[in-house]
C-alpha cells in the first residue's frame, strides 16, 4: 500500500534526479523531507547541479504545472508552487515528476522517489548522496549547445574554442562532480 500525503510530509525521500537529453547522463541523488516546499526543493535542485538560479523553473506532475513565474499564469496555465509541499503535490501514488529549468534552453530533469522511508534522527536535510558529471553551463543553449561547446572544448583547432575556453573561466570538466562540495553548497538549507 503507497504512503499517504500525510506520511509522506514527515518521510525521508529518495530522489534521483536526472538531467534529460545528455549522454552519458548527469544525475544526482539527494535526500529530502517530504514535507520540503517547491521553492525549496528547487533551490536544492539548483545548488546541486550547479546551476545560478538565473531563469525561470516550474515542476509537471499529476497533470499540474507549478511555476515560481508570477505573472499570466493564467495564460501560461500554471499553478502557483508557493505554499505547496513535496507530500501535498505528489499525493498518495505519484512516484516521478520533471523539473523544468530555463525555459529557453529547457533543462528537463526527470525525478523518480526511489524510497520513502523515516527520517535518520539527528540527521539535517537536504543531503546529496550521490551523481556525476558536471552540469552544463548556464546559456550554453539546451542539449544541442552543449553537445557542440563539448566538441569545442575538445578540439583547440575549433573556431570557439578559445571563445567557450575563457565562457568556462579557463576550464570545465564534464566528468567532474564533487559530492562533498554539493553537500557544503547544501549545507544553508539544512535545518
Amino acid at each position: 500500500m503507497p504512503p499517504s500525503p500525510a506520511s509522506l510530509s514527515s518521510a525521508l525521500l529518495t530522489l534521483r534526479v536526472e538531467l534529460l537529453n545528455i549522454k552519458p547522463a548527469i544525475w544526482r541523488r539527494l535526500q529530502v523531507r517530504g514535507s520540503m516546499s517547491l521553492a525549496s526543493l528547487h533551490t536544492t535542485l539548483q545548488l546541486a547541479f550547479g546551476w545560478t538560479n538565473s531563469h525561470l523553473h516550474s515542476f509537471r506532475l499529476r497533470g499540474n504545472e507549478y511555476t515560481n513565474a508570477t505573472e499570466e499564469l493564467d495564460d501560461l496555465q500554471m499553478l502557483p508552487e508557493r505554499g505547496q509541499t513535496l507530500a501535498r503535490v505528489l499525493g498518495a501514488d505519484e512516484r516521478e515528476f520533471h523539473y523544468l529549468y530555463d525555459w529557453g534552453d529547457g533543462w528537463d530533469h526527470h525525478v523518480v522517489i526511489e524510497t520513502a522511508g523515516a527520517l535518520r534522527e539527528g540527521w539535517s536535510y537536504p543531503l546529496c548522496i550521490g551523481g556525476e558529471r558536471a552540469c552544463p553551463p548556464e546559456d550554453v543553449g539546451g542539449a544541442g549547445g552543449y553537445e557542440d561547446f563539448l566538441e569545442a572544448l575538445r578540439d583547440p583547432e575549433h573556431e570557439e574554442h578559445e571563445n567557450y575556453l575563457r565562457w568556462a573561466g579557463g576550464v570545465f570538466d564534464p566528468e567532474g562532480f564533487d559530492v562533498n562540495a554539493t553537500n557544503r553548497a547544501l549545507e544553508k538549507l539544512r535545518r
